[in-house]
């Protein structure tokens, strides 16, 4: 059974291999990707997608820019600063792609989401693997959209991990209340991936060579990417597994394919929005304390050797 989604993303190189993955695998159908402000400004969020989508021969699929900033604050260094975040490296302003001969669709991110879910019959699940600003100004615009969409896969947050503080994951933090705001509005279901799975789903240079030697468009490209990330994460935080690292918006698009490929707990989940030394946190009530009714599946685990077959059976696919 084919599964319909959008993508949401700020496209660096995790979400470029995330959109190869949506776009190359025959049991999906990606209807669209929509942009937003994270790893890069939204308007190299755009392009980098448009080069990725070209590149493996889906320039059919529409791509949507959207929110250029979060929706409340405005004293965050987003996107991501290196003085800030020494990660940044591991994405670069352009991704190393022939530019996109393609071109932005003129109906922003916000529009799309809102009037495609309005009008679609079929149900598609929303995969928001950035910043959280495009979907909760949809549902400022539309309340309706909780019941529309059948799932929402979100990469985000952490429970014992943060990348962006000591304390968030950056995805969460770039724009924490609309993260707060999508966690409660009350969707059909919300399955959260964040980094106790991702850092667990490791990729190495080994496997890289795999990818590579498939001699496909997306195989090559996956391998240059995680290359890139895998020389970013060894000189800043270097992995469990010498010389790999996380891919981790490609995770969500994995869990699709295969819902065994990650470790769900059915939990609270809220993001703290005011705190000095925790904004952007995800708290999660793994143990039931705070007495509220569970709200996300939590991926807490994943199976690495699930997730690089999923990514290498694909990739050797030619479309």
């Amino acid at each position: 059974m084919t599964t319909r989604l959008i993508l949401d993303c700020d496209t660096g190189t995790d979400d470029a291999v995330a959109i190869m993955l949506a776009a190359t695998h025959p049991d999906l159908e990606l209807v669209g990707v929509t942009t937003v402000n994270g790893n890069v400004q939204v308007e190299y969020c755009t392009e980098n997608t448009l080069r990725v989508l070209d590149h493996v021969g889906r320039s059919d699929v529409p791509v949507h820019e959207g929110m250029d900033r979060p929706i409340v604050r405005t004293d965050f260094p987003v996107p991501r600063d290196a003085a800030l975040n020494p990660n940044s490296s591991i994405h670069g302003r352009e991704l190393p792609l022939p530019p996109a001969t393609t071109r932005k669709q003129d109906v922003g991110a916000v529009e799309f989401l809102v009037e495609t879910y309005r009008r679609t019959t079929q149900e598609i699940t929303l995969v928001p693997v950035g910043p959280l600003s495009n979907i909760a100004a949809a549902l400022a615009v539309e309340p309706g959209l909780v019941d529309a969409v059948p799932e929402v896969v979100i990469m985000g947050g952490g429970n014992v991990k943060g990348n962006a503080t000591p304390s968030a994951e950056f995805n969460i933090w770039a724009d924490p209340e609309a993260a707060a705001t999508v966690l409660a509005a009350g969707f059909r279901r919300v399955t959260l991936v964040p980094l106790d799975a991702t850092h667990q789903a490791l990729v190495s240079q080994a496997q890289c060579d795999e990818l590579r030697a498939l001699g496909t468009p997306a195989g090559e490209a996956a391998a240059t990417l995680i290359e890139r990330r895998i020389t970013g994460y060894d000189s800043t935080q270097p992995m469990a597994t010498t010389h790999s690292a996380p891919v981790h918006d490609a995770l969500c698009v994995a869990y699709l394919l295969d819902r065994d490929v990650v470790d769900l707990h059915h939990r609270h989940v809220d993001v703290e929005t005011a705190g000095r030394l925790t904004v952007g946190r995800t708290v999660m009530d793994l143990y039931f304390r705070g007495h509220q009714e569970p709200n996300c599946h939590v991926a807490l685990g994943a199976d690495p050797d699930r997730f690089f077959a999923i990514l290498r059976d694909t990739f050797a696919r030619a479309v």
